[in-house]
């Protein structure tokens, strides 16, 4: 990515300084990287970092607005104040570094621009020291925000169900947001509209039309799926659910069952006995864990997994075990390696479904819940079998209650690239067996050896392992199953060490690597990070926990370059 000097500003009383130094304390003298870097598309800050301002003694998002109001030549933002340009959208304290981290959404006029967040940090002196996030640049020169004819909304979710081309049982009302998109070199008003469906196949679709005309800018499913092949069928050919079945939680008596799973291993289950039947509900962790029966229907949650004895050893349950019981242990790896208490930390159900549809060769999370298909035992077999699937679909739920990486183009194989990370960290955890390859226990069960995805070498699937050989196309919203493949050769790199396109990677090991990205994921990536502002943000991380000098920074530095990164 291009880099440019940030001009030295002097506004609202406070000096915008070059990157020279440190200042003061961040972390207990762990110091503050001077980095800056430009979106090469924009040509404003995506990353910048250093003291920023020096001490000021004023609150966090004083300092933040502040600064902004500085700096609105380099952002661009025209003559509106930062006030104007900005809404908070969070504001926490970050133990590792005693600051406090500011969420921005960036807004004109009130309404919200899509994918344009922000994230800063601010020492307990008052000091900015991170800056992360690209801002939509000159949109007071924008001539299609100066039209304010636009079509109702409910024209919109119209425009979008016809351009759908079915007519689904929506599982959330359809609704249309409005907010400033920007369309490659345009930037316009449009209707952000939500289809969530799961018949004929599981959908979450954002439509983008533009609120004047009425025309489809853009559209994509963010359903987060294991797998970008989701063409098998799901029928709702099988006998309606029991009247009777169990959907909500039940009260009852904490017990621990056993079961065997889908490729035979016997584990324990934590279960609840209420009445005379164990249910498949675990009660013992931070969150609650929920497994249910789809019965081979489309309809969710299905009924909550029930049995007489506490002992789920029929070839029916082998599902149903792997999912309660790798759920349980995603969370335990969050909860003892990051003290995560479930995917927002905060407590909320961990809720899986299996057996969902017919032969359903993938699965996702669909915004509340996980849901895994049985395979076809040919390419899949049930794809809760797989620690790393569970442990995947589970951490896009964990990035959605943090950077809410947009599932498209970059940011969204970096999503689909932290999710591969975390699921083969949390099958490392487990410890059975692990590696680095991604769906091994599940995929193509008749044949030994294959996997959907590689880590240590994404080529051998088909997937680049290099920025240079990145695929530019729109398939896959933009080739977010693809383009992965980068970001996991460079996580393999880190933690094991190599040299890859003449570039030698010190490794620093597994447990590193994982707090790195959980730090970056958490603290420094917005929703449009780019390859480019993950390398800035992961690099920060690093610097965070270990030190700006450390021996981590530069083995962080070396894998990125290894992959292209710069």
């Amino acid at each position: 990515m291009k880099k440019k000097s940030l001009a030295l500003v002097l506004a609202t009383g406070m000096a915008v300084t070059t990157f020279g130094g440190t200042g003061s304390a961040f972390a207990d003298a762990k110091n503050v990287l001077s980095t800056k870097k430009y979106n090469e598309t924009v040509q404003s800050p995506e990353f910048i970092s250093g003291d920023l301002t020096g001490a000021t003694g004023k609150k966090a998002e004083s300092v933040v607005f502040d600064y902004l109001n500085a700096a609105k030549g380099d952002y661009k933002l025209g003559e509106k104040s930062a006030q104007d340009s900005f809404k908070v959208k969070q504001v926490k304290k970050d133990a590792v570094t005693d600051s406090t981290v500011v969420r921005l959404q960036q807004v004109y006029e009130g309404v919200p621009v899509w994918g344009s967040t922000q994230v800063a940090h601010v020492s307990k002196d008052g000091s900015l020291k991170v800056l992360s996030g690209t801002v939509a640049p000159d949109l007071d020169k924008k001539d299609k925000l100066k039209n304010k004819n636009k079509i109702e909304g409910a024209k919109a979710i119209e425009i979008a169900q016809q351009d759908l081309g079915v007519t689904p049982k929506y599982e959330v009302e359809p609704k249309a947001d409005l907010y400033v998109y920007q369309n490659g070199e345009e930037t316009t008003y449009a209707y952000v509209v939500n289809l969530n469906f799961l018949d004929p196949s599981p959908g979450n679709y954002y439509y983008f039309i533009e609120a004047d005309s009425g025309k489809v800018l853009n559209k994509f499913n963010t359903i987060d799926h294991v797998t970008n092949d989701d063409k098998s069928p799901v029928k709702q050919d099988a006998p309606k659910q029991d009247a009777k079945a169990v959907i909500k939680p039940v009260t009852g008596t904490n017990k621990v069952g056993t079961g065997k799973g889908v490729l035979g291993d016997t584990k324990s289950l934590n279960t609840t006995l209420s009445g005379s039947s164990y249910y498949l509900q675990d009660n013992t962790r931070g969150a609650t864990i929920f497994t249910y029966d789809a019965k081979n229907r489309s309809t969710l949650p299905g009924t909550l997994w029930a049995d007489a004895d506490n002992v789920f050893n029929a070839a029916y349950d082998a599902a149903a075990v792997d999912a309660h019981y790798y759920a349980g242990r995603t969370y335990d790896y969050y909860k003892a390696t990051f003290n995560r208490n479930s995917i927002n930390d905060a407590g909320a159900p961990l809720k899986s479904t299996v057996h969902y549809g017919s032969k359903y060769n993938n699965a996702f999370w669909n915004g509340s819940q996980m849901v895994y298909g049985d395979g076809d035992g040919v390419t899949f077999t049930s794809l809760s079998g797989g620690i790393d699937v569970i442990g995947h679909e589970l951490t896009h739920a964990v990035t959605e209650n943090s950077s809410n990486l947009i599932y498209q183009n970059e940011s969204g194989a970096l999503n689909e690239a932290i999710s591969d990370i975390f699921g083969t960290l949390v099958e490392f955890y487990d410890n059975r067996n692990p590696d680095w390859e991604i769906g091994e226990d599940i995929y193509t069960p008749g044949k030994a050896g294959d996997a959907l995805r590689s880590m240590s070498d994404p080529a051998k699937y088909g997937d680049p392992d290099h920025y240079s050989k990145r695929y530019t196309g729109s398939s896959d919203n933009g080739g977010v199953h693809t383009n992965s493949g980068i970001i996991n050769k460079q996580a393999y790199l880190l933690a094991n060490g190599g040299t890859h396109s003449g570039v030698t990677v010190t490794g620093i090991g597994k447990d590193k690597l994982g707090a790195i990205y959980y730090r970056a994921n958490t603290q420094y990536f917005t929703q449009s990070t780019t390859f480019s502002q993950a390398r800035a943000g992961a690099v920060q991380a690093a610097a965070d926990l270990y030190g700006a000098t450390s021996a981590e920074v530069a083995a962080v530095k070396q894998s990125f370059s290894a992959v292209g990164i710069n």
